[in-house]
């Protein structure tokens, strides 16, 4: 046999096992799979080659032996391609059947529970169902997949003739947001104000309309504090105290002071209390129920410089001059004392500022440890220097402007109808979350005052080329000089001050602009009337 007719015979027995192995591979694609492996045709070629009574070293041979390992890697391709293919094609069919079957069931059991309604209520029911579940050779699919796909993934299936279903509605993503800010690490409180809703974001409310305390045993220890060297005063604190003891026998706690005045009057106050050192003091929020002021706006803030973390509830009696924070008339003290410990009553939380001193030769240590806490403001003025503040102001990790002028004033919402306003500030709502930037006579006229979120934290710095000192004083008094390189760091305190409402926290702010500042109070326009 010549050379040919060997070659000849071998592809010939090859071509029919090669036959025999796409033949095998075609099996109906509904039934199992059983495929004449691809690698058994590969095995089957290189052990014919080898058997193959090849006697001739012609090249052409060996071009023949590497084309048929070609043929056979190509082949295992093939059938594992189509292997994959029609193994995908079940899971899709697979997870059709199932959403359908799903969605059926979910039809039945409506249809099912509207068995009362009439023919048309059923069949207007049963079309708004058939157009919830589309089918899937309707118009708009492309028909070119076997099975269309986009009813389960909720998507488009792509084609030239393709058109949005309105009726298929996506679901929208699921979210959480959540709160990250420096405030964590200043120890403020952390407050959820946004709620989540299918999706969409909406804003809750910050709190109720109004904030109410309610007591859950009755209070049983009050502190008072009262404006020194008035005798009105004095006499009205001792007729309080004894009304409290006699008619709710409470525990009344005063100021040494008071104590001594009270006893040299009257050994009848035997039973009242105090302190005798800076310690007892930290632990009066321990004791103290509730807190009675006698004065003005001053002896509000002094009351509040007691406690350097929780204060008790505050109610404060006019008996000064403007009195933005003492709603309660000092005449009714017994009906509006009774209220109080009866409860409920509204209270507004004024927020405080917590402030550190920071040393440039200190390398970035507070100058104290406890924080100095202000209700009204810090000012940073230039003292008796004649000349401009210069001051750098940042605001977290951002830079905000340097000051020059006269200072700038660092406020609290409360603070805000004291100096920030004579500085041109705006008039805040105690409640509203924010801290006011005000610049006392900038030496620019484009320096507007910025009312900033209550969660940042302030540092104002002199830098080292001033050409002179500046002075910070909290809530009028303690004065602290900064040199350059020296800085102030401000933040809201955790611990704000609840102080009791008369009528609410609106309506005494209102009265309190009205009465103490005369808001704009003019007179009214005169009308003359149409002539007769």
């Amino acid at each position: 046999m010549s050379a040919d007719d060997e070659l000849a015979a071998a592809a010939e027995v090859c071509d029919e096992r090669i036959n025999l192995s796409v033949a095998t591979s075609h099996q109906t694609e509904n039934g199992p799979t059983t495929t004449f492996s691809a690698v058994e045709s590969e095995k089957a070629a290189y052990a014919f080659i080898p058997q193959t009574p090849i006697r001739s070293t012609d090249a052409h041979l060996f071009e023949f032996s590497e084309a048929m390992r070609t043929v056979a890697k190509t082949l295992r391709r093939v059938v594992e391609g189509k292997a994959a293919a029609q193994a995908e094609a079940a899971e899709w069919k697979r997870k059709y059947e199932l959403e359908m079957e799903a969605k059926e069931n979910k039809h039945h059991d409506v249809i099912k529970g509207c068995s009362n309604y009439g023919k048309d209520n059923l069949e207007h029911l049963a079309s708004q169902l058939t157009m919830e579940t589309p089918s899937v050779n309707q118009t708009g699919c492309c028909g070119n997949h076997g099975i269309c796909s986009h009813q389960i993934l909720q998507d488009e299936c792509p084609g030239p003739n393709r058109k949005v279903d309105e009726s298929i509605v996506g679901r929208k993503a699921p979210f959480r947001l959540s709160w990250g800010c420096d405030g964590d690490k200043n120890g403020q409180y952390k407050h959820d104000f946004v709620s989540f809703e299918k999706g969409d974001i909406k804003t809750a409310e910050r709190s109720k309309k109004q904030i109410l305390l309610k007591w859950e045993s009755p209070p049983q220890t009050v502190l008072f504090v009262t404006k020194p060297n008035s005798n009105s005063v004095h006499a009205l604190c001792a007729k309080m105290v004894r009304w409290l003891k006699e008619h709710n026998n409470m525990n009344v706690f005063v100021e040494p002071r008071v104590s001594k005045e009270l006893l040299a009057e009257d050994s009848y106050f035997n039973f009242i209390q105090t302190w005798d050192n800076d310690q007892e003091i930290k632990a009066l929020h321990t004791k103290i129920d509730l807190v009675v002021t006698l004065g003005g706006d001053g002896t509000v803030l002094w009351a509040a410089s007691l406690f350097k973390g929780p204060v008790p509830p505050v109610v404060a009696f006019s008996l000064g001059s403007l009195g933005f924070m003492t709603p309660f008339p000092s005449e009714q003290y017994r009906e509006c004392l009774s209220n109080v410990l009866k409860g409920p009553f509204s209270i507004t939380l004024r927020s405080r500022l917590q402030c550190h001193v920071i040393r440039d030769a200190a390398k970035d240590e507070v100058e104290t440890e406890e924080p100095i806490l202000v209700l009204n403001e810090v000012t940073i003025d230039r003292g008796m220097s004649s000349y401009l503040t210069y001051l750098e102001c940042y605001c977290d990790s951002s830079f905000v402007t340097c000051v020059q002028g006269d200072g700038l004033i660092i406020s609290t919402t409360s603070g805000s109808t004291a100096y920030s306003l004579a500085a041109g500030g705006s008039m805040v709502h105690p409640q509203v979350p924010g801290i006011l930037f005000t610049p006392i006579c900038p030496h620019s006229l484009s320096f507007r005052p910025l009312i900033l979120p209550e969660y940042v934290t302030l540092r104002v710095q002199v830098p080292f080329n001033s050409r002179g000192q500046a002075w910070a004083s909290f809530d009028g008094k303690g004065r602290i000089q900064l040199g350059p390189g020296d800085a102030l760091i401000c933040s809201i305190s955790p611990w704000p001050l609840p102080t009791a409402c008369l009528a609410d926290s609106t309506t005494d702010f209102l009265r309190s602009i009205h009465d103490g500042l005369h808001w704009n109070l003019r007179k009214s326009q005169s009308f003359d009337g149409p002539s007769a």
